[in-house]
């Protein structure tokens, strides 16, 4: 890997790491709609305006059907759940239970038609990295303040989003501009959520710190980490690219230690490292000689996941 491939692969460890600290603290003070419109809508400026200058905008428009689904499942419903599961969960935790989306991103490859998506190695590894997210789970449920089950629910059901979305944008939208099916994926987001966050405004401004937040999940998180991640796939592929999900956690646990008092148990250690150890070979890629079936490379699938 180049330099300039180091550097982007750093940069997006760092960007999609951040943004759990940056839902936990925004949702202290505003209603996950209005954070949910404020990162899609200021997002949408910045990559549409990009978007038009590359004309890449009408290409994803000409397959708006599929636009649409992979706005809903990729943004509207997961961003929603991660930032109201996020009200009760911490954003580490959060984080470690999102990086086993590459697990189920093999369990959607085998149910698309993949049989090397189960291969014994990978079940190996889905297995073990079921077992992180239980440990994981277990332990904070167990807590004297232990979160509400759905929370976890909820975070569960963004995973098989982030799992599934991608294959939407491989085999139905391959060919067409990403940075036009991004911008028009957020502008879409952000109109059906206007009119939700309208009605869920707080009384008084918020804090410095809740706004500092939407503004960096927009602008850093979402419109910076899309444009940074094209190049990172031009530089190193998709396939590299992918394994950002295992440093994601990373950051994220330690900005939760860090700022807002989040513990590092045995646990967590624990279960970060059957998680990470369950993706690792949950996405192996087939032997030579062994031909997978026309699905894309699950090794990719968090790649569309920025949290």
């Amino acid at each position: 890997m180049t330099k300039r491939g180091w550097l982007l692969f750093a940069a997006m460890a760092v960007i999609w790491g951040v943004p759990y600290f940056f839902i936990r603290v925004a949702v202290k003070q505003l209603a996950p709609p209005v954070v949910v419109f404020g990162r899609t809508s200021l997002a949408a400026v910045v990559l549409v305006l990009l978007a038009r200058r590359a004309d890449a905008i009408r290409p994803a428009l000409r397959h708006w059907r599929y636009v649409l689904a992979f706005a809903v499942i990729e943004m509207a419903i997961p961003w929603i759940l991660l930032t109201t599961a996020e009200q009760h969960l911490a954003s580490g935790l959060t984080a470690l239970i999102v990086a086993s989306v590459p697990i189920v991103g093999a369990i959607v490859a085998f149910l698309l038609g993949d049989r090397s998506a189960l291969r014994p190695i990978r079940v190996v590894g889905i297995v073990l990295g079921l077992s992180g997210v239980g440990l994981l789970v277990g332990r904070d449920l167990s807590t004297k303040n232990a979160p509400p089950w759905w929370s976890i629910a909820e975070v569960l059901i963004v995973c098989v989003c982030y799992a599934t979305a991608p294959f939407i944008a491989d085999r139905r939208l391959n060919g067409v501009p990403s940075l036009g099916v991004i911008a028009v994926s957020l502008s879409t987001v952000a109109i059906v959520y206007a009119p939700i966050a309208a009605f869920s405004l707080p009384k008084k401004w918020p804090s410095v710190n809740a706004s500092l937040a939407v503004l960096g999940l927009a602008f850093i998180c979402t419109g910076l980490a899309f444009i940074v991640f094209f190049r990172l796939i031009a530089e190193i592929g998709p396939t590299r690219a992918g394994l950002i999900t295992f440093a994601n956690p990373v950051v994220a646990i330690a900005l939760g230690a860090l700022f807002l008092d989040e513990m590092i148990t045995a646990a967590t250690v624990a279960g970060f490292v059957l998680v990470i150890a369950g993706c690792w070979l949950a996405t192996r890629p087939p032997p030579d000689g062994i031909v997978a079936d026309a699905t894309p490379d699950i090794t990719a699938v968090a790649d569309a996941a920025p949290g």
